[in-house]
């Protein structure tokens, strides 16, 4: 029997409270989180802007350094998984439903409500809404997501030490990583993890309403939303019972096969050569301006900061919350790859398929709107995309497709999650118990039911941005204590012989 650690009863109290507070007083919890919300893009959304570019920069030295030989366990040793199964999983855990929800909305929101600089409806508007979809879902997410695992990895598979993340600080705390200090770390770690995946799962149960409700006439509510996570909420347990290696696995590779089919058919049903066209400009326009997005705050006007406080610094809270669970989970299938694969791993091919996936489905719903074919600024946003398959041959296939990626990226991200906060609460185990990981799974999805009754998605949001805060501190830990660690490595190396390879 694994031994369940403190940082297990700590959480577990916290997050008892949160969901206790939101379902007795929904109103007050959603003022709680609006008002946290608030403060932090207002007062901080400077330092996200500053924090996540560093991060990039970090990833991108590792990748052109002599560090980048080392690798992810013990010299000589292989990946664990293949190199598709391993995008797969990781991707899937990383992105899924996001993309799904945002695919078509984003963009188009960009484009027809507001717009990031220019006029909404305007060419100039087109062309911003991708390039900004691009740089919210591209290299800055998933270098948030490279830095924590990579931290891990290196910490567990070539030191030998637990998966915590108070444990990958060793280099910069000693032993104050394995006393109260690091258990403090692993709870705020815990809890952004719960909160991230809860925001996640909300959006899920949104979407997958939205879509009943476009095909089967299901009415839009709160109660059905109840009832879908409730459904998904015993599938993702018993996926989790089944272990990492068959559960996940599966499901992974079932959400990729769903998501090419997906895609393909909306590449080829949707406007074609519109796409293929707004995705090559998009990609140079991305590359030509990524500096002055990534710093732009946007002092000197109201609108643009507030649009910036509600997309970017969103999104930038959004995957810091989520960067423990996935960090944790990426580490875990990415052992014997070296550092230099492992970031170009991680950094590019997620980007890529995002960027592309933005650009199949955000051009569709634009060309739509462009050509005046439906106005789809009328629907909420997680019906925006049934509402765009609505307008397209074969759209109940679609939209049947759509139902079930969205369902197996929810049980596929909640599953994940199980593992992950099993093992973080656990003492690192690898193998966490069954009871476990049920317990972490009924939390998470408490956790989502509350945010959705006490103010919808804009709650989901505020959650996630709220607790991104505290763990974007232990973020900037790890870097440092990351590099740390490889420097000392390899002075030990060139000591012992220094034509000896890092691997």
């Amino acid at each position: 029997m694994k031994k369940i650690s403190t940082v297990f009863w700590w959480t577990a109290a916290l997050v008892m409270a949160a969901t206790v507070f939101g379902a007795a007083a929904p109103e007050s919890f959603g003022a709680v989180t609006a008002n946290v919300q608030g403060f932090i893009t207002s007062a901080f959304g400077w330092y996200y802007l500053i924090l996540v570019s560093v991060v990039v920069l970090f990833c991108l030295v590792l990748v052109f350094s002599p560090i980048g030989q080392i690798r992810l366990g013990q010299p000589g040793e292989k990946p664990e998984y293949s190199t598709a199964t391993w995008f797969a999983m990781l991707f899937s855990a990383g992105m899924g439903i996001g993309l799904v929800f945002w695919g078509a909305a984003e963009p188009l929101s960009h484009y027809a409500i507001s717009s990031p600089l220019s006029e909404p409806g305007t060419d100039a508007a087109l062309r911003e809404s991708l390039r900004y979809s691009f740089f919210h879902w591209g290299l800055h997410a998933w270098a948030i997501y490279a830095v924590v695992a990579l931290a891990l990895a290196y910490s567990q598979f070539r030191k030998g030490e637990p998966g915590l993340i108070s444990r990958t600080l060793k280099p910069v705390l000693g032993k104050y990583a394995e006393g109260w200090i690091g258990t403090v770390i692993d709870v705020i770690a815990v809890f952004a993890t719960v909160v991230g995946v809860a925001t996640t799962l909300g959006f899920g149960a949104a979407q997958i309403n939205g879509g009943l409700s476009y095909l089967f006439g299901v009415p839009v509510s709160f109660t059905v939303q109840l009832i879908i996570i409730a459904v998904v909420t015993v599938l993702f347990i018993m996926s989790a019972l089944s272990g990492l290696g068959k559960g996940i696995k599966i499901l992974s590779n079932a959400n990729m096969v769903l998501a090419i089919v997906l895609l393909v058919l909306m590449l080829f049903l949707g406007p074609t050569m519109f796409i293929l066209n707004m995705f090559t400009d998009t990609i140079g326009s991305y590359l030509q301006n990524i500096m002055q997005m990534s710093f732009q705050i946007a002092p000197l006007n109201e609108e643009h900061n507030s649009w910036i406080n509600g997309w970017t610094i969103f999104y930038w809270a959004w995957w810091i919350s989520w960067a423990p669970f996935v960090g944790v989970f990426i580490a875990r299938v990415s052992r014997g790859r070296t550092v230099r694969e492992f970031l170009i791993g991680v950094l590019l091919m997620p980007s890529l398929v995002s960027f592309f996936w933005f650009a199949v489905f955000g051009a569709s719903a634009m060309n739509l709107q462009m050509e005046g074919a439906a106005d789809l600024t009328q629907y909420a946003t997680e019906e925006v995309l049934f509402a765009v398959f609505d307008e397209l041959p074969l759209s109940q296939l679609l939209s049947v497709v759509a139902i079930l990626l969205v369902s197996t990226f929810f049980i596929t991200s909640a599953d994940s999650a199980t593992f992950v906060l099993g093992m973080q609460t656990t003492y690192g185990s690898l193998t966490p118990p069954n009871n476990v990981k049920v317990t972490w799974g009924i939390f998470q999805s408490l956790i989502a039911v509350v945010l959705l009754y006490s103010g919808g998605l804009q709650a989901l949001q505020n959650a996630a941005i709220a607790a991104a805060f505290p763990f974007s501190v232990i973020m900037i830990l790890m870097m440092v204590s990351l590099y740390k660690a490889f420097l000392l490595e390899r002075k030990e190396m060139r000591k012992k012989d220094g034509r000896r390879p890092l691997t």
